[in-house]
């Protein structure tokens, strides 16, 4: 499956209306970034094709990443924004053990509340987690993802409420986590840029970038 990933950067054109109405509605964004992988993919299709996005926004511009086993940027909206796609198997290839690299993440830390043993054999509400304990989940979740982290910096984004009858009743508090770190399992990380970190995948949430860190 590395083979067959590839991303697509998109630098989406401030003047369009689908542009504008996707960065006010979370379950908009979705949608449109799903309309660019096959739609023959049954039940689950985000899953089966292994869709990814994250939202880089700078003062001037906005970049849509979107990663999946399959891409068709022409599928988008017309007018929507000036794709670049390229393949991740060269990052895969170069990840070994020891690799000093940047990452970026947008994330949606959170757990699920702990109930009495008078509410037995109930679910807990799924509650966000912030400063301290934000930070000691993705230093977990890194690990365990094969990176040892040795900057983490956040940065808060505006939640997410998914919209729509059928949306499910729950907001999203999404973290931006740049850093630096050491790549101590190249198969967990390449499992966990191919499958996304944590919740709220479908809104924004999970996409894992790479680059070789640069020494002064």
């Amino acid at each position: 499956m590395t083979d067959d990933a590839v991303i697509a950067r998109i630098r989406l054109n401030p003047h369009s209306r689908p542009v504008q109405r996707d960065l006010r509605d979370a379950t908009q964004m979705h949608r449109t970034v799903m309309r660019m992988v096959p739609d023959s993919l049954g039940d689950s299709p985000r899953h089966k094709a292994g869709l990814l996005y994250r939202l880089d926004e700078t003062t001037d511009s906005s970049t849509l990443l979107v990663q999946a086993s399959q891409l068709d940027p022409t599928l988008l909206p017309s007018g929507y924004g000036l794709a670049d796609v390229k393949s991740l198997a060269p990052m895969f290839n170069a990840l070994r053990e020891g690799l000093a690299v940047r990452y970026r993440i947008v994330l949606n830390p959170s757990k699920r509340e702990r109930l009495s043993l008078a509410e037995k054999g109930k679910r807990g509400r799924v509650v966000p987690l912030s400063g301290p304990d934000a930070d000691a989940w993705w230093l977990r979740r890194a690990a365990e993802a094969g990176l040892q982290l040795h900057v983490l910096t956040p940065t808060n984004l505006d939640a997410v409420r998914p919209r729509g009858k059928d949306a499910p009743p729950m907001r999203h508090s999404l973290l931006r986590y740049d850093g630096t770190a050491t790549v101590t399992d190249p198969a967990a990380l390449t499992d966990a840029v191919l499958t996304g970190i944590g919740r709220g995948k479908p809104y924004g949430a999970g996409l894992l970038s790479l680059a070789p860190a640069t020494t002064a």
